[in-house]
C-alpha cells in the first residue's frame, strides 16, 4: 500500500509540467532577499545559497508551509526556492508567532495560488490545509468596507491604508476572482469557504468603485493608496503623495474589464478611467537613463541618472502622478515636497523610482473590444 501511494504521487508530479506551477510571481521577494540585507529578516541568505529547480514544486511548497505564519499569512522578501540550511529551517520554524504578514511585494496571495496548484497536482493534504489557511487570512484581513491593508495585523504606519501600490489589492482580488469563477485549481474548496470568498470578492469590487477619485465632479482613476476609513487618496512613503496615480490604476481597469455582464456602475467606472487615460497623455516626450560618476547616498550607491527629453516620434507617455485639483504632472522627494518636473527631484529618488509610465496604453488597447461588447453606443475615445 505504501508503495502504491508513492507511485501515485510520483506519477502525479511527473504528469504536471513544471511550467504549469511557476515561481515567477515570487521574483520580487526573491530579488529583495538576495539584494537587500535586512537585519530584521527572519533569516538572511548564506553565500551561494543553493536552490531547488522550479520542477521540484513539492519542496518549494514545503518551504511555503515553513514560512507560513500562525495567522495563515506570509512575511515578504524570501526565496521560496532556497534550499535552507538546518539552522535557517530551525530559525524560521521558531518564529511562526511573529505576525509581520503582508500582501506587499506579491506576498500571500501568490503563496495561496501556488499551494492550490500543488495540491491539485498531488492531492497531498498538507498543501490543501495551508492553502485554505491562507485564504482565511485574506478574509480576516479585509476591512468592513471591502478594502485590504498592506499588512495584517495592522501596523501603526501608512501600511494601514488600502493599497493598490505594487499590485497588492489587485493581486488579492484577482486571486479571489479565480475562486469565484471556478478555476480548476480551487475545485477542492467547500461551499462554505466559497461563499465567504464570494462575499469578500463582491465587497472588494464595491470598495474599488467607492475609491475611484472624483475630481471637480469628474470620475478619473485611483490613488496608490486610500485612507482605510474615508477612502480618500492618502500619503504613503514620503515621496508618494495623494494624487491620481495612472500606473496603479491600469491594473484596476484591466480587472474591471474582465467582469462578465458588468453593472452600469462598473461600465461607468471603466469609461471614466479610460477617458482619463486618454486625456492625460503626454506627447513628444521620453525618459532616458545615463551613467554618472557613482556616489553613495544614504540609501544606496547611485550610478545612473535619468532625464526627460523632447522626442517628436516618441509614443505617448504618462507621469505616475497627477495633482488633485489641477491635473498637473506631479513629483515629490523624500522630504514630501510637491514638485512639478522630474529635474527638481534629487538624483537618488529621480533615478530610483518609476516617475513615468507607459502602462495606460494597455487599457487603451483593450478598450475597443470591451466597448463594442458592453457600451457599443458610447465610445469615450471618439
Amino acid at each position: 500500500m505504501v508503495f502504491a501511494l508513492a507511485t501515485t504521487f510520483v506519477n502525479a508530479q511527473s504528469d504536471k509540467k513544471a511550467a504549469d506551477i511557476s515561481t515567477k510571481p515570487f521574483g520580487d521577494s526573491e530579488r529583495h532577499w538576495y539584494g537587500i540585507k535586512d537585519e530584521s529578516n527572519l533569516v538572511n541568505p548564506v553565500p551561494n545559497q543553493p536552490k531547488y529547480p522550479e520542477s521540484d514544486y513539492t519542496k518549494i511548497a514545503d518551504n511555503m508551509i515553513l514560512f507560513q505564519c500562525a495567522n495563515g499569512g506570509w512575511p515578504k522578501n524570501y526565496d521560496m526556492k532556497a534550499i535552507l540550511t538546518p539552522e535557517q529551517v530551525e530559525k524560521v520554524a521558531s518564529t511562526k508567532a511573529i505576525l509581520h504578514t503582508t500582501f506587499d511585494n506579491e506576498t500571500t496571495y501568490t503563496h495561496v495560488y501556488y499551494l492550490a496548484q500543488v495540491y491539485t497536482a498531488t492531492k497531498i493534504e498538507k498543501y490543501k490545509v495551508a492553502c485554505e489557511k491562507g485564504i482565511q487570512f485574506i478574509l480576516d484581513a479585509q476591512y468592513a468596507n471591502g478594502g485590504w491593508p498592506q499588512y495584517f495585523p495592522l501596523e501603526k504606519n501608512y501600511s494601514r491604508h488600502i493599497t493598490f501600490n505594487d499590485g497588492a489589492y489587485m493581486g488579492i482580488i484577482n486571486l479571489l476572482d479565480k475562486i469565484v469563477n471556478n478555476n480548476p485549481n480551487f475545485s477542492f474548496l467547500d461551499e462554505a469557504l466559497r461563499a465567504k470568498v464570494t462575499q469578500a470578492y463582491n465587497k472588494g469590487i464595491d470598495c474599488i468603485l467607492n475609491m475611484q477619485i472624483k475630481d471637480k465632479g469628474r470620475l478619473t482613476a485611483w490613488c496608490q493608496q486610500h485612507d482605510e476609513e474615508t477612502l480618500a487618496p492618502a500619503w504613503a512613503r514620503k515621496f508618494e503623495p495623494p494624487s491620481i496615480c495612472n500606473a496603479e490604476s491600469v491594473g484596476v481597469v484591466l480587472f474591471l474589464m474582465k467582469i462578465k455582464n458588468p453593472s452600469d456602475r462598473i461600465i461607468q467606472s471603466i469609461q471614466s478611467a479610460v477617458k482619463w487615460f486618454a486625456d492625460s497623455k503626454i506627447y513628444n516626450t521620453r525618459v532616458e537613463s545615463f551613467e554618472i560618476e557613482a556616489f553613495e547616498s544614504k540609501y544606496k550607491t547611485v550610478k545612473r541618472d535619468v532625464r526627460v527629453v523632447a522626442d517628436a516620434v516618441a509614443p505617448p507617455i504618462w507621469t505616475r502622478y497627477y495633482e488633485l485639483g489641477t491635473n498637473k504632472p506631479l513629483f515629490s522627494d523624500r522630504n514630501s515636497e510637491l514638485l512639478y518636473s522630474l529635474a527638481e527631484v534629487s538624483v537618488e529618488r529621480r533615478s530610483g523610482y518609476a516617475w513615468y509610465t507607459y502602462e495606460p496604453q494597455k487599457a487603451l488597447d483593450k478598450y475597443a473590444e470591451w466597448q463594442q461588447k458592453y457600451a457599443p453606443s458610447d465610445n469615450v475615445l471618439k
